[in-house]
């Protein structure tokens, strides 16, 4: 185990947490680091590395940028780092034969869903989006497939009324991490036996959409409600008020299933508990929200400077 070494290959915050805990871990080497090309973000388009990117730099680290995994001259420079194994979380493209094929020990890959569950880009939003109690972290043994290696090792976490797509992957970049940790000396050692995934059980979690948070409220209260939670923050879910000379986008934060019965997309009833919108099945109250171009608020709050009147349909647009 000693001298252990790993490329590490991720771009988001999620892969941010996993690449922390390799460099806390004295018995790996970390050679280099491979993340997505610096993109331009905010209004100026100004040119931003990612999460990964500014901790390899931190620490030091060798860091690759191809445009595409594919790319010759990279390939030739991840061989020049003769690494043992390269450890992959989120890092955004899918790898190569050769690149899976170059370390003794192959690629280890840190999934959020509890394979074959939820294979894909989106895992933590789909678990929520369809109501699921539970879900989990799967370190996988790369293949040239999406998110079909042999499973290593798995960890479960129950998904709590409270949570959201932002919690839930906190919480479960915390867990992937150390899991990746704890189970790298144990794969490398021949005390964990890859073992292919289940047939059954298989699901997709396909990458989200701006328009997937737009809200349908012809859909029961509690399939809205999980959609909420599972698009916060991104891509948001959304509706939009009667207001003129155009309809107005609201951005719903938080809110909560209530009992009371009314037509789809009416506003029910608004005062300082929240703002109820009737659904084919209950009704959903809106207790944060934010309208288009302003800060998010409590309902209280934004009823206090927005007049809206019981009876008048939203989500039409």
């Amino acid at each position: 185990m000693a001298g252990l070494r790993i490329v590490f290959m991720g771009t988001p915050g999620l892969a941010r947490v996993s690449l922390d805990a390799l460099l806390r871990e004295s018995a790996f080497e970390l050679v280099g680091v491979v993340t997505q090309p610096d993109r331009p973000k905010g209004r100026e388009l100004k040119l931003q590395p990612s999460p990964v990117k500014e901790a390899a730099v931190r620490a030091g680290l060798p860091v690759l940028q191809p445009a595409k995994a594919r790319d010759e001259n990279f390939l030739s420079e991840l061989g020049r780092l003769r690494p043992d194994l390269v450890a992959v979380a989120a890092y955004g493209q899918i790898l190569p034969k050769l690149i899976l094929e170059l370390p003794r020990f192959g690629c280890l890959n840190v999934h959020t869903s509890m394979l074959p569950k939820y294979r894909g880009a989106a895992p933590i939003q789909w678990a929520i989006l369809n109501g699921d109690s539970e879900t989990g972290v799967t370190i996988m043994k790369m293949d040239v497939g999406l998110d079909t290696g042999d499973i290593l090792t798995q960890r479960a976490t129950p998904i709590q009324p409270a949570d959201n797509a932002q919690t839930l992957h906190d919480r479960l970049a915390q867990m992937g991490a150390e899991l990746l940790v704890q189970t790298i000396p144990d794969y490398v050692a021949g005390k964990i036996q890859p073992r292919p995934q289940p047939t059954d059980g298989v699901s997709h979690a396909p990458k989200l959409k701006k328009e997937d948070g737009r809200i349908d409220w012809n859909l029961p209260a509690r399939t809205i409600w999980n959609r909420v939670r599972a698009f916060t923050p991104w891509p948001g879910a959304f509706t939009f008020l009667p207001a003129q000379p155009r309809a107005q986008l609201l951005k719903i934060w938080e809110g909560e299933v209530v009992s009371e019965s009314g037509r789809p997309g009416e506003i029910m009833c608004t005062d300082k508990s929240g703002i109820v919108i009737g659904c084919c099945k209950d009704a959903l109250r809106i207790t944060i929200l934010q309208r288009e171009g302003g800060r998010r608020m409590t309902a209280a709050e934004f009823l206090a400077g927005h007049t809206l009147k019981v009876g008048e349909l939203v989500g039409i647009h």
